[in-house]
């Protein structure tokens, strides 16, 4: 019997390393090349035993492979790609190694939508954790009750966050296609990654084809106040429960409270409480309680895990203190999302100046698409700061994003505004007009040249 021998291309990710150390515990050879080999992951893969190869050579794949793993960030072209073609030899791409190793037979909780996909699995997950389930997880971030944003286990729960971008190069449909779900949460949908969508109805039909293979035993908990969430659950075959505000919803959300600490609600006659702010994550833990209460927890289960949720890195998160200015980071980078994180830091901060610091770095909001609605966003902040654009020349120039007519505009509709190119340039204005009090939040889904901590050692000095 030929044993398997997996080569991950691309290992380095995020998810394709939690998986190659999730296929060293099962037992396989793994080996594994990436651009980009350093820490954390380059030693997290090496004390799992993950052999690492700098670089993309089309001998890099050992001749004893049986299988090789391509990333999602991988195309045609790649060296390791070509070889893998030239020899014919067996490849899947990540969802597809998840779904026959991790996520057959179990009972998969997939968490989708536009925005809210990071906290409500990684609340799920805590949920499950708490009442003793200890389920298996892929979250695209790091819940602080865990440490880590994947994990595989024994568990018949697996909590996975369910991304509608595409698989692989050679495999364009949604990732979270494949992740055989027992339950669905459909958040809300928009229109995101402008890169592989070239509208919002054909990101409404992805959204239709995931609630298609639901099974007739499972259920979907969709956005009953979203409409296109409800257009793209017209005619499902799986058992269908709409979650929300309004009164049409079959688990309504109600008395709800805000604290500058947490909120409450009550939702299917029981009260909860969790320690977060604003009507987005009072939504997000709606859904979260739905989905543990199908699975079979008890409301004291549920709400004993709620309470000692600790949030996820990246999501509000308080990086630090300087003379009377807190410095929060924050990865909303949709307008909605930044509207709504917006919201949710003045509930928090109630009474506080806030500036936002906001980098258009993803592939949609690079885009001019998004140029009126980022400003009708930002504008909410009192303060806002907009830098130039990463790697902006991916993008063409009528299709790009202008961040000096974007920082105009906010100015225009009452918040203080300016353009600033460069992380040095905008720490030295913001810490020089910063006081006590003020919050700085910075908004962006990359890690922005350190400018956390530069603009706090700054602030010191």
């Amino acid at each position: 019997m030929i044993r398997e021998q997996f080569h991950f291309v691309g290992v380095c990710g995020t998810a394709m390393g939690s998986v190659a150390a999730g296929m060293i515990e099962k037992g396989y050879t793994v080996t594994g090349s990436d651009q980009s080999v350093y820490p954390p992951m380059s030693t997290f893969l090496e004390k799992k035993g993950v052999q690492i190869m700098e670089g993309y050579r089309a001998g890099n794949i050992p001749d004893e492979t049986t299988t090789v793993v391509i990333g999602n960030a991988i195309s045609r072209g790649n060296d390791e790609a070509e070889a893998v073609l030239d020899r014919r030899l067996r490849y899947m791409s990540l969802p597809e190694v998840l779904k026959e190793y991790f996520l057959r037979g179990r009972r998969n909780y997939v968490v989708s939508g536009t925005h809210g996909k990071t906290t409500t699995s990684s609340i799920l997950a805590w949920l499950f954790e708490s009442a003793g389930k200890k389920p298996g997880f892929m979250i695209g971030g790091i819940p602080a009750n865990f440490g880590q944003g994947a994990r595989f286990t024994e568990s018949d729960f697996v909590v996975m966050e369910g991304d509608e971008y595409d698989t692989a190069f050679f495999d364009k449909r949604s990732k979270f296609l494949h992740y055989l779900p027992e339950l669905v949460v459909m958040n809300n949908i928009e229109f995101d990654h402008a890169d592989i969508y070239n509208n919002l109805e054909e990101i409404i039909l992805t959204f239709s084809r995931l609630l298609k293979v639901v099974p007739r035993n499972g259920l979907a908990l969709i956005n009953g106040d979203d409409q296109n969430c409800l257009i793209a659950a017209k005619d499902s075959p799986c058992p269908i429960k709409k979650v929300g505000f309004g009164e049409s919803c079959d688990l309504q959300i109600t008395n709800i409270e805000y604290l500058p600490t947490g909120s409450s609600f009550v939702i299917d006659g029981e009260g909860f409480e969790v320690p977060m702010v604003g009507e987005f994550n009072v939504r997000n833990a709606a859904m979260a309680v739905c989905s543990a209460k199908f699975a079979g927890l008890k409301p004291e289960e549920i709400r004993k895990g709620l309470l000692s949720f600790e949030g996820i890195a990246r999501r509000q998160q308080e990086r630090g203190e300087v003379n009377g200015v807190t410095v929060v980071d924050d990865f909303a980078h949709h307008p909605t999302a930044i509207g709504l994180a917006i919201d949710g830091l003045r509930q928090k901060y109630p009474s506080r100046r806030l500036w936002v610091i906001f980098e258009p770095r993803s592939n949609t909001t690079r885009r001019n698409i998004f140029q009126d609605d980022l400003a009708m966003a930002l504008k909410k902040a009192d303060c806002v700061v907009i830098p130039s654009i990463p790697d902006s020349k991916k993008v063409a120039v009528n299709e790009r994003l202008d961040p000096e007519k974007l920082a105009a505009d906010i100015s225009n509709e009452g918040a203080r505004s300016w353009y600033l190119g460069e992380v040095e340039e905008i720490v030295e204005h913001v810490s020089s007009l910063a006081k006590g009090g003020d919050v700085i939040a910075i908004l962006s889904n990359g890690g922005f040249g350190g400018i956390h901590e530069k603009l706090l050692n700054s602030l010191r000095d």
